[in-house]
């Protein structure tokens, strides 16, 4: 099927998402001559795609929204659609609410159906059915952007801690630290760190070659695996994962950045994370 093809391909057993960069008309071009071999491809091995099913979706500020045909039709243009679970669109704001909604759903059901209140039921039900992974929260604390949805999906945990009972009185980082949880925003972190970690001296060490500015030197204060914050102009390169991360990695005590193991950086990362945030 990718035989030709000019832009990248993704192929699923159900499911195929064709990908490009359009900055001038000849990107739209190329998306264009991809489409035109599918369905060449499709014809060639007596099958096809469902076009009612196949929507165009335009990423990215200033996008022209160029239009696209599949054969003879002229293929439907989408706001937001969902990949693997995930609802893809421009605003991570109606992410993290369809995520919060869905939380809190969950956690009606689980007051409303159990009776118990102790800490031995209300939190293995929390961990396993909200709080990510794999509960519905997981989707949405890839990274919201703005305060507002950072603290919607923070309330769902708030709520969660209130329906333990004897912690009703206390505040929400007492009744964080009395239960041993981290904060949703300091769980994000936790993620972030374990990630570059990965892409750095893991298991993603080739994926991750480029990714990261490395300024290695014994002289510099702290640990000696620092890392460079590089220039951008634009206030939304904040929120990307190469440069978020990069003021609290250079935070970590030395010991915890030059871990042998991915086991051991987490257990160093559990005892410092509490001095990062």
């Amino acid at each position: 099927m990718d035989s030709g093809i000019e832009c990248t391909l993704s192929k699923f057993p159900d499911d195929t998402k064709l990908c490009g960069v359009v900055d001038m008309l000849e990107g739209r071009d190329a998306i264009q001559r991809d489409l035109d071999r599918l369905e060449r491809w499709a014809r060639a091995n007596l099958m096809k795609f469902n076009k009612a099913k196949c929507k165009v979706l335009h990423m990215g500020q200033c996008n022209p929204k160029h239009e696209y045909r599949l054969g003879r039709e002229w293929i439907e243009s989408s706001p937001k659609e969902k990949d693997l679970g995930v609802l893809v669109d421009e605003n991570m704001s109606w992410q993290c609410a369809l995520a919060a909604q869905k939380a809190n759903h969950v956690l009606g059901c689980v007051k409303r159906g159990v009776t118990s209140r102790s800490r031995e039921v209300i939190l293995p039900l929390y961990s396993a059915l909200v709080r990510p992974p794999p509960g519905v929260l997981r989707p949405a604390l890839w990274g919201p952007q703005y305060r507002r949805d950072m603290e919607l999906l923070e309330r769902v945990q708030r709520r969660a801690t209130k329906l333990i009972g004897g912690l009703e009185h206390l505040s929400y980082e007492d009744r964080l630290r009395e239960l041993g949880l981290f904060s949703l925003e300091k769980r994000r972190l936790w993620g972030d760190l374990i990630a570059a970690f990965q892409y750095l001296k893991g298991a993603y060490r080739k994926d991750g070659e480029g990714l990261f500015i490395r300024e290695c030197s014994d002289r510099t204060r702290g640990d000696g695996f620092k890392l460079k914050e590089g220039p951008f102009r634009l206030d939304i390169r904040k929120k990307f994962f190469p440069v978020r991360v990069v003021r609290h990695w250079n935070r970590l005590p030395r010991e915890v950045v030059d871990a042998p193991s991915l086991e051991v950086f987490k257990t160093g990362l559990d005892e410092a994370l509490g001095n990062v945030v």
